[in-house]
């Protein structure tokens, strides 16, 4: 569960690591009230949840409060890969000598939690770990092992932060493990922690990531307004109403409706859509034993997403039926109607009474019918995933 900056730099606060006063804004009038309280000049910086703030221009500097003003007016009306930009943080700009990074988090591998360092800061980490190994700095602790302040000061010179503020850096980069742990987080960065011209250390930005199967142990968290969330950013309609429905689902930049069976199927689906040069609108799991109903709302997301122009369907049949499956597409169809064209198979458990169960259906109603190609075992899912591309491409070039 990933916080917004404002939140995550509420709790360094806690923790005593130094961050610069700071005002949140949800309206561009409230950006000038917080900028003739700051000082010019100063920073906006968009809150969403997601990365590439900057390089989506949701971050900008102000001279003057009349400025900030007219650049909130804009930023309010962005979005950062799909999100909307609700809120600014406004604070004073930094006058900055050197950028660091500092970050724990956990190591899957070893079991173990880690504290990385690098004297590049205010770049993509993972970037720089590729490129550069040699400027990353790891120290590895078990999940009951203590780190002191002679490690942070160990860890401060490793990444070249100067000798006279050793002492400054260290109680920095323990208070930030210390808040890792007290929180169950899964990560917790200060990108960049910065050195100011007059000598200051200060974690100009944070990302803190929480375990969201955790939050119910830090009900302090809601005195600070931080309740459950969707795991790495703000839902979407869709995503919202499919959590309503119970049903597993997360909206993609692609243009075919993914309509599968369980999550694997789901996502060896998705895998044949690439493989294909297609590309997914979503991810999706109908869980095991669904029922018509669910299958029917599974749809629901799919033939009213904008997005989408045409529908991929698998279902294998294990512990679930495909003759369930195909009385939830029916059951769509009578009620709904698809305006997208949809190409499906079904194969496993009761297939051939599903196929049985659509040519029924089809006879009785073919107009309904009209957009659904619906095979069996006889088809390789292989030709699915390839027609469900070519119906989107010519869906494209028909608009």
């Amino acid at each position: 569960m990933r916080l917004y900056e404002y939140e995550g730099k509420e709790l360094f606060k806690k923790h005593k690591i130094p961050v610069s006063e700071s005002r949140l804004a949800k309206s561009p009038d409230e950006v000038y009230k917080a900028v003739t309280e700051l000082g010019v000049p100063v920073v906006l910086k968009s809150q969403v949840l997601t990365g590439g703030r900057g390089k989506a221009g949701g971050i900008k500097i102000a001279e003057g409060a009349n400025e900030a003003r007219s650049i909130a007016e804009e930023l309010f009306q962005l979005k950062i890969k799909g999100y909307p930009v609700r809120s600014l943080l406004i604070e004073p700009k930094l006058d900055i000598k050197t950028e660091y990074y500092i970050g724990v988090t956990i190591d899957r591998a070893n079991y173990t939690l880690v504290v990385i360092a690098s004297g590049e800061g205010g770049v993509d980490i993972e970037e720089t770990a590729e490129k550069h190994p040699e400027k990353i700095f790891k120290k590895e602790l078990r999940i009951d092992e203590d780190l002191f302040g002679f490690d942070g000061i160990a860890i401060a010179k490793k990444i070249g932060i100067p000798g006279e503020l050793l002492k400054s850096a260290a109680p920095i980069i323990v208070n930030l493990y210390n808040m890792f742990r007290a929180y169950d987080a899964k990560l917790v960065e200060i990108n960049p922690l910065v050195l100011t011209s007059d000598n200051q250390l200060i974690a100009a930005d944070s990302r803190v990531s929480l375990d969201d199967d955790a939050v119910f142990r830090h009900p302090e968290l809601k005195e600070l307004g931080i309740e459950m969330r969707h795991e790495e950013g703000e839902m979407t309609p869709r995503e919202k109403q499919a959590h309503e429905w119970g049903i597993p689902y997360l909206d993609l930049d692609g243009n075919i409706g993914m309509f599968p069976g369980g999550a694997g199927f789901g996502i060896m689906g998705n895998d044949f859509i690439h493989y294909f040069g297609g590309k997914p609108a979503n991810f999706m799991d109908s869980g095991g034993g669904p029922s018509p109903e669910r299958i029917a709302k599974m749809l629901v997301l799919l033939d009213e997403n904008p997005n989408v122009k045409a529908i991929f369907g698998a279902r294998f049949g294990g512990i679930s039926r495909c003759d369930d499956f195909a009385k939830g597409v029916i059951m769509f169809l009578k009620e709904h109607g698809l305006s997208k064209p949809m190409v499906m198979r079904m194969t496993g458990n009761m297939w051939q009474e599903g196929v049985r169960l659509f040519e029924e259906a089809k006879k009785e109603q073919p107009e309904l019918f009209k957009n659904i190609e619906a095979h069996g075992i006889e088809t390789p899912i292989e030709e699915i995933a390839k027609r469900a591309v070519e119906l989107a491409a010519q869906a494209e070039g028909g608009n």
